[in-house]
């Protein structure tokens, strides 16, 4: 492009993490160009997200459960607006027929989009690279100057409002919290992994479990097996909510999951539990602070790159093999206790 562009659309109509991992692209633009109205384009449920972002014009909502409907609008409105730079983070036909329908002036994407033949601008996307999917998707901005300075964390906005829930739900004694579920059965450390690792814990730090409402199956399984109860959070909590109760908190766990990009959108110190996958897939945190565990020398491992609703050979060594001590020592390196 030879000016700044003046409207700018970003679109990643995927999942909470993906949405997260995007807000570097949507703080690089901003910082690239500060008169730039920035658009961000996601599926209804994932807009809350991006509550308070103060580099954000606004955003647009897809209703995937009105899918075609909703599509058709949402392509009205976007070419009404006749944005300069349309950038689809995406590799899929819908988006990329957003995309090509758009009327933007410049377009760039991933090349394995079906309607990449239409793009200004694209790159392919690789998994095998070892890259971050921040990196992979700045790497989109190349063709604007590659020798600009990108903001590789994400950021998330939590409100006054926000922190003071969290305080009023957590109260201000040290806790960690744990995010125990995931969409993917093998993306998922076993529960009596995590109650093991709850009954280590010293006495005087809480604990705080966070998820979806319909991950409260899990904490039921987790409260079973051990005497000291947590402190169930799941479903009570908006996204930047839990993001504020991971920021006071003294470490985050979660799995390969979601709940490690909300830490990571308030730099909040975090560990992470692998399973079924490995951190070279490019979804590792991005906190200041934060640890990997994962269990080496399994053949089997990884097994796919978004995890599989059993375990393939019916075993699970990847999760059940998993240490509750090895948990307990990332929390040595953030405070001491005996």
């Amino acid at each position: 492009m030879t000016e700044a562009p003046r409207k700018i659309l970003l679109i990643q109509t995927a999942f909470i993490g993906d949405v997260i991992l995007a807000t570097p692209l949507l703080e690089t633009l901003k910082s690239w160009y500060p008169e730039s109205e920035i658009d961000f384009l996601v599926r209804k449920g994932n807009e809350t997200l991006l509550d308070h972002n103060p580099k954000l014009n606004k955003v647009l909502i897809w209703d995937k459960s009105r899918k075609y409907a909703s599509l058709w609008s949402i392509l009205k409105q976007i070419r009404h607006e006749k944005y300069d730079l349309l950038i689809n983070l995406q590799r899929f036909f819908s988006t990329g027929m957003i995309s090509f329908f758009s009327g933007s002036r410049t377009k760039v994407g991933f090349s394995q989009n079906p309607f990449s033949f239409s793009y200004s601008y694209k790159k392919p996307f690789r998994t095998e690279s070892g890259l971050h999917e921040v990196d992979r998707n700045l790497s989109l901005l190349e063709f604007l100057g590659p020798e600009r300075e990108l903001r590789r964390r994400p950021v998330l906005y939590p409100s006054g409002n926000d922190f003071a829930k969290a305080e009023e739900l957590t109260g201000k004694s040290r806790y960690i919290t744990i995010s125990p579920a995931s969409v993917w059965f093998t993306k998922a450390t076993p529960s009596r992994v995590w109650a093991e690792f709850i009954e280590l814990l010293p006495q005087d730090i809480g604990v705080v479990l966070l998820g979806a409402n319909g991950d409260r199956p899990i904490a039921k399984e987790i409260e079973k097996r051990v005497e000291r109860k947590p402190a169930n959070l799941m479903g009570k909590t908006s996204f930047l909510q839990s993001a504020a109760i991971m920021k006071n908190a003294v470490l985050n766990y979660s799995n390969d999951s979601a709940p490690i990009h909300l830490a990571s959108g308030v730099d909040a110190a975090a560990v992470q539990v692998y399973c079924s996958t490995i951190p070279e897939f490019g979804f590792s945190s991005l906190s200041g602070f934060h640890r990997i565990i994962e269990i080496h020398g399994l053949d089997c491992r990884p097994c796919n790159l978004h995890g599989k609703a059993a375990c393939p050979l019916g075993h699970f060594n990847c999760g059940n093999s998993h240490d509750p001590r090895n948990l307990l020592k990332a929390l040595r390196e953030v405070i001491s206790f005996d």
